[in-house]
C-alpha cells in the first residue's frame, strides 16, 4: 500500500513557490518557533535535565582522573598536554559532548515500524527540519545548566585555559557546525533502517569508530600517528577535538579558520549525501508501504 505524496510536493502543486528571500525568512521563523517550543518543554523539566547532565559528567571525570595520572607519571606532560592542559579538555568536553547529541539512528527504527514516519510525511516540513530545530532548542537549556557544572569542574581540576576572543568566537560556530555535520551523519545512518532492521551491529560498529577518532576517548595526539592522520580525512574529528581545542587548545588563527572551513566542507558533504540517500530511502518506503 502506497502512502499520501510527501507533503511539501502536495504543498508546492497546490500554491506557487514563495520567493528564495521569502521562504529562507519563512525557514527561519518555524526554526526560531520550533526551538522556542523546545526550549519551553526543557524549562519545565530542568531538574531531569539537570540529573542527566551531571549523569555525563562520569566519563569524562574519568578519561581526565586517568590520564592526569599518567601525565603525573611521565614527568608531568603526556602528548603535549599537562594536568592543567588536560583537565581544560574535558571540561570543554562536557560542553561539546551534550552539543554533540542528535536524533539517535535507532529512532528512525522506531519510526518506521510504529508508523511515526507516515505522519511525518504529511507535515509542511521534511522530518529532519523538526529534528534539527528542537534538538537545537534544547541545546541552548544545555549551555545554561552546563555552566554551574563547568564553575564546579573548574574548581576541582584547576584547568590551564587561555582564553581570547578569537577563541570564543571560533568556539561558538564550531559547537554549532559540530552539531550540523553530526546531525547530518546520524540521520543518514539512519536511513539503513530504511532497508533492514538488523543495524544495531552497524551502528555499533560507527559510534566505537567515532569514539577512537574523534578526539572524545582521549586528545588524538595521544594515539598513534595513523590514527590522527586517519581522523584528518573523516568528520569525526571535526565533531569533537577541533570544537575542543578550539577554545581549549593553542591552535593559531591559521587552524582556527581552518577547522571552519573544514566544518562547512562536511556539512556540505552530508548534506549532499543525504538528499541522495533520502531520495532512495522514501521512493523505497513509498513502494513498499508505511
Amino acid at each position: 500500500m502506497r502512502t499520501s505524496v510527501p507533503a511539501e510536493e502536495a504543498s508546492a502543486s497546490a500554491a506557487p513557490p514563495l520567493p528564495q528571500e521569502g521562504r529562507i525568512r519563512s525557514m527561519l521563523r518555524i526554526y526560531l518557533t520550533i526551538a522556542r517550543l523546545q526550549v519551553i518543554e526543557s524549562f519545565q523539566y530542568r531538574v531531569a535535565n539537570y540529573f542527566w547532565m551531571i549523569g555525563m559528567i562520569t566519563e569524562p571525570v574519568i578519561y581526565l582522573v586517568v590520564w592526569s595520572t599518567v601525565a603525573r607519571s611521565q614527568g608531568g606532560a603526556i602528548g603535549g598536554y599537562t594536568p592543567g592542559g588536560l583537565a581544560a579538555y574535558y571540561i570543554v568536553w562536557t560542553l561539546v559532548r551534550n552539543m554533540n547529541i542528535v536524533f539517535t539512528a535507532y529512532g528512525w527504527e522506531w519510526r518506521i515500524r510504529e508508523g511515526e514516519l507516515s505522519g511525518q510525511l504529511l507535515k509542511p516540513l521534511h522530518p529532519i527540519h523538526y529534528d534539527l530545530a528542537g534538538f537545537a532548542g534544547w541545546k541552548f537549556v544545555v549551555i545554561v545548566l552546563w555552566v554551574p557544572i563547568a564553575a564546579v569542574l573548574t574548581i576541582a581540576f584547576k584547568p590551564t585555559l587561555h582564553v581570547t576572543l578569537l577563541k570564543v568566537a571560533v568556539f561558538f560556530f564550531a559547537i554549532w557546525g559540530a552539531y550540523l555535520i553530526r546531525s547530518m551523519i546520524i540521520t543518514i545512518l539512519g536511513m539503513v533502517t530504511f532497508w533492514t532492521t538488523r543495524v544495531s551491529a552497524l551502528f555499533e560498529l560507527f559510534f566505537v569508530t567515532e569514539l577512537l577518532l574523534s578526539g572524545r576517548l582521549v586528545p588524538l595526539s595521544l594515539m598513534p600517528t595513523w590514527v590522527e592522520n586517519v581522523a584528518a580525512f573523516l568528520p569525526f574529528k571535526w565533531t569533537f577535538q577541533f570544537p575542543i581545542l578550539a577554545l581549549a587548545g593553542n591552535l593559531a588563527p591559521r587552524d582556527l579558520f581552518f577547522g571552519l572551513g573544514m566544518q562547512t566542507l562536511w556539512v556540505a558533504i552530508s548534506a549532499v549525501l543525504f538528499t541522495f540517500v533520502w531520495r532512495a530511502a522514501i521512493r523505497r518506503y513509498t513502494a513498499v508501504g508505511g
